[in-house]
């Protein structure tokens, strides 16, 4: 811990941000043996501080990273479980020390003005130089996708990085070669993206903001051709789905590829006349086609919600509202499902998603004689931030129930309107 200290000397920006962090923490709760002292350290100034905050943190919190970010202290964990892989022997009692609510885990998300009222994104800050520095947001598909029009949506003045599959953009921000994931995870019309709730649980990444997109799709196709020329339309299965009606109507031959804007680079790219790709108004300004309709989808209110993911979790700020999604499995015994949701219902917090999967690691049980059933493992997303003295309560009384339990983030709510 002195080598951190001494790292940390001379480095006034980072200072500043240490104290700005822990004063904006009130309503943060931690062991009696720990109260008096970060007391002290908000009323003491900045020189003080730093040292102060190392001696503080229990040595096991403390974690080395690269040359470019030795400079991060692993100083909060959002809540019980915060910070967590994929280990199914990690419960919310492994994750967090029973002496305290909170252990501290990352100071930088703090003090670069992360969280904002929409999405809980943003630009960050160079740590080493004290910067502004442009993040790289990674996304499944090629430029003119919706998730690169979601990404741009969450962070206006990011660098996208475009990801071949799902399982890329986890790895991409994993590995540092980008700092933020957006990806969608649910559609108004389609449901849930169930690849992405099972990759978010392989991965050591956390939820930091989400962002309602309105989805419009498009008919496009090279220029000069008309609606009637039209014999094939090409797009990703699912906004195959959500035109159906439209294109059914249209009397053209429906084919699947792996990518809306995918779909109009092909078609262009080879010239073919007679083929229309159903994207956005985006790609057909990349790739040079012409928009033959707009709002084609059947349902007009067609909406994505998109993830934001970083590698580390974000501080909750007073004054906006927040949403906590975790994933826990139960016992099998009778009413056990509606025990877990009664945690939250006794104390008025309000549950906007709830969602089963089969359990990857155990999809099968048999227990005494008895017939062969399924294990699941349930997805909530509830309303309330991990400051919360209520989710705090709620999520302990679930975890001398649960046989697992994750939070999986801790991020402000998207508050956008149709």
């Amino acid at each position: 811990t002195n080598d951190i200290a001494r790292q940390f000397r001379g480095h006034r920006a980072l200072r500043n941000r240490v104290c700005h962090a822990w004063s904006a923490m009130p309503q943060f709760a931690m062991s009696n043996r720990h109260v008096s002292y970060f007391t002290r350290l908000t009323n003491n100034c900045a020189s003080n501080a730093v040292t102060a905050t190392v001696r503080a943190i229990p040595r096991r919190s403390l974690r080395a990273r690269s040359t470019a970010s030795r400079h991060r202290i692993a100083v909060a964990i959002l809540g019980p479980g915060g910070a967590t892989g994929a280990n199914r022997a990690q419960t919310l009692a492994d994750m967090v020390p029973k002496t305290s609510r909170y252990v501290i885990r990352t100071i930088s998300a703090a003090g670069s003005r992360e969280a904002t009222a929409t999405s809980g994104v943003g630009d960050g800050d160079d740590v080493a130089t004290g910067h502004k520095k442009k993040l790289r947001v990674a996304y499944q598909g090629m430029p003119g996708a919706y998730s690169e029009a979601a990404a741009l949506t969450a962070y206006p003045t990011c660098d996208t990085c475009p990801c071949d599959q799902f399982e890329n953009v986890f790895e991409a921000t994993e590995q540092w070669t980008a700092d933020r994931a957006v990806l969608p995870f649910e559609n108004s019309l389609g449901g849930s993206i169930h690849r992405n709730y099972d990759l978010i649980l392989q991965h050591r990444l956390h939820i930091v903001g989400e962002v309602y997109f309105k989805v419009r799709h498009c008919l496009l196709a090279l220029p000069g051709q008309s609606k009637e020329n039209i014999k094939r339309a090409q797009s990703h299965p699912q906004a195959l789905s959500q035109c159906d009606g439209y294109l059914t109507a249209l009397g053209v031959v429906k084919e699947a590829v792996d990518d809306t804007a995918g779909a109009a680079a092909a078609i262009a790219a080879a010239g073919q006349m007679g083929v229309a790709a159903v994207a956005s108004r985006r790609a057909a300004e990349l790739y040079g086609m012409e928009v033959l309709e707009e709002d084609i989808q059947d349902d007009k209110s067609n909406v994505t919600r998109f993830l934001a993911l970083a590698r580390e979790p974000i501080l909750p700020r007073p004054g906006i509202p927040y949403k906590t999604t975790i994933a826990f499995s139960m016992k099998e015994e009778s009413g056990s499902l509606f025990k877990a949701l009664a945690c939250f219902a006794l104390r008025d917090i309000n549950l906007t998603k709830v969602e089963s999967r089969p359990m990857r690691w155990n999809p099968v049980t048999q227990q005494d004689n008895k017939t062969m059933q399924f294990s699941y493992l349930f997805y909530v997303d509830f309303e309330a931030s991990m400051a919360d003295e209520n989710a705090q309560n709620a999520l302990r009384q679930l975890q001398e129930q649960a046989t697992f339990l994750r939070v999986l983030g801790s991020y402000p709510a998207d508050d956008s309107r149709l």
